[in-house]
């Protein structure tokens, strides 16, 4: 373990934190500290936003083709460094190794490059008026912050620098404590891409150092993935200086098949929307919905490929179920099985696994499915944020989609039939920001993706993410004289 790493990047270098606090970076397949990494200090985030400032002036005078440039450019070099970086969110997070390396690095590269290229093609629009004309001109908002959340930590760093750096802005990004390295080699990566220094910089810390940047007056925009709760105090603390606001929360989302759906195919949906990433993921379709007359069949092959998942140390290829992130989050998740069984029929799974070699301390669950029947049940309405699946039966479809909306959450939802007239009636009535028909869980960067209802405001990705990081100016040009009344 080391004590300190220089975990903090401001002015285009690795800097070391100046507080007192430390928090301890775990590897969550061992149980072991790695760093133990410290905290920004008041000084530390303040040195930050002069050199976003600093960077700032530079990159929003530059040609928008060279930023371009320097994005695409950032995003190759992020290719080559692929199983590096991978390896290093697998000890960060305890995800299987082969997820890492085929969707962590390489999505968020998607991003750097999609972004890259759209850098160039931002404009506005020209009004015709007669004797005037008036035109907008989309603008950068100036300093963003990026804060993070622990399951996909290099990607989201991506998701939220690559559209703000392309609209010209400049970014702090805080990953979150418990997933704190990747993000500081990301910061290198955009050095060596030729991105001036402090467009982009990193601080370190827990929740006090995310309300410096909430409630820092220089910083204009606010972007979090992570808890509702937490997305409610972000909101209030960047009301004070009217921020601009984007938040991507939890859910609770729905996941409903039908009775003509392909049955391998919904199983493996379902298993896709509840295992992938040991169930840490906040679009997960944890509410499986079941035609009556499939819930059977669909069972008895969902249970068999289940029990067949290989959970082992994260390092091995051959591992598809890792480590939850940490003991405190690994309790959680022990704790609403227990009250599961309380309220619904365990049918697989639901024990911690402490007999994988070398990782016998580690935070493993195994998949988990719960059979119930009342949609009040906590583990119905919950998020869990675990390997954790409710398989529940319907009747009629007014009947799932009423159940499938009540939810103070609407960040997803999937629906799994032949007929793609009825997939498209019912995904029109769902109360999510994001639905799938016949697969789950695919958010490539061109198309957008966010919430409704209380799983947050705004979008990431796609065209539309990019009102969320400019502003629009409107220039109105008189060719005539002025019509005065005096």
């Amino acid at each position: 373990m080391t004590k300190e790493n220089s975990f903090l990047y401001y002015d285009g270098a690795r800097r070391s934190a100046t507080s007192h606090r430390y928090f301890d970076n775990i590897n969550p397949a061992t149980g072991k500290v790695l760093h133990s990494v410290r905290s920004a200090s008041d000084a530390d985030v303040e040195n930050a936003v002069e050199s976003a400032r600093s960077g700032f002036e530079i990159w929003s005078a530059m040609a928008p083709t060279e930023r371009g440039r320097i994005l695409r450019k950032a995003a190759d070099i992020l290719r080559s460094r692929n199983e590096e970086i991978a390896r290093i969110e697998v000890e960060d997070t305890g995800k299987p190794l082969t997820e890492a390396i085929s969707v962590d690095v390489l999505s968020g590269a998607d991003a750097l490059e999609y972004y890259g290229g759209i850098a160039a093609s931002l404009h506005g629009e020209h009004y015709d008026l007669g004797n005037s004309f008036a035109y907008t001109k989309r603008e950068p908002l100036g300093i963003c912050a990026g804060i993070g959340a622990w399951n996909y930590p290099v990607q989201i760093a991506c998701w939220k620098s690559a559209p703000a750096l392309a609209c010209g802005n400049s970014m702090i990004f805080k990953p979150a404590e418990l997933t704190p390295r990747s993000a500081v080699l990301l910061a290198e990566v955009f050095t060596e891409a030729g991105l001036p220094n402090g467009v982009f910089n990193v601080v370190q810390g827990e929740a006090e150092v995310g309300q410096m940047l909430t409630r820092h007056p220089k910083i204009s925009k606010i972007s979090l993935t992570g808890e509702v709760g937490t997305g409610k105090k972000v909101m209030a603390d960047a009301a004070k200086t009217l921020k601009h606001v984007t938040l991507e929360l939890g859910g609770k989302s729905p996941l409903i098949i039908f009775e003509d759906a392909d049955l391998d195919e919904a199983v493996n949906g379902a298993m896709i929307a509840n295992f992938y990433t040991q169930g840490e993921i906040c679009s997960n379709g944890t509410r499986v919905f079941v035609h009556e007359s499939l819930k059977a069949a669909f069972l008895e092959k969902l249970i068999a490929k289940t029990q067949n998942l290989k959970i082992g140390d994260p390092m091995e290829m051959d591992t598809q179920v890792g480590a939850l992130i940490s003991e405190q989050h690994l309790e959680k998740v022990l704790d609403y099985i227990e009250q599961g069984k309380k309220e619904a029929k365990l049918i697989v799974g639901g024990e911690r696994c402490n007999n994988i070699e070398a990782c016998q301390e580690g935070y493993f669950v195994t998949p988990t499915i719960f059979e119930a029947d009342q949609d009040s049940a906590r583990i119905v309405s919950e998020e869990i944020f675990g390997p954790v699946m409710t398989v529940l039966s319907f009747s009629e479809e007014n009947e799932v989609v009423r159940r499938a909306n009540d939810t103070i959450y609407g960040l997803a939802a999937g629906v799994f039939t032949r007929d793609l007239v009825r997939a498209h009636r019912v995904v029109g009535q769902l109360e999510a920001g994001m639905c799938w028909v016949n697969n789950y869980n695919i958010t490539p960067v061109e198309i957008p993706f966010g919430p409704y209802k209380q799983s947050g405001i705004g979008k990431e990705n796609g065209l539309a993410t990019l009102n969320a990081y400019s502003q629009l100016k409107t220039v109105y040009v008189e060719l005539g004289k002025i019509d005065s009344p005096y």
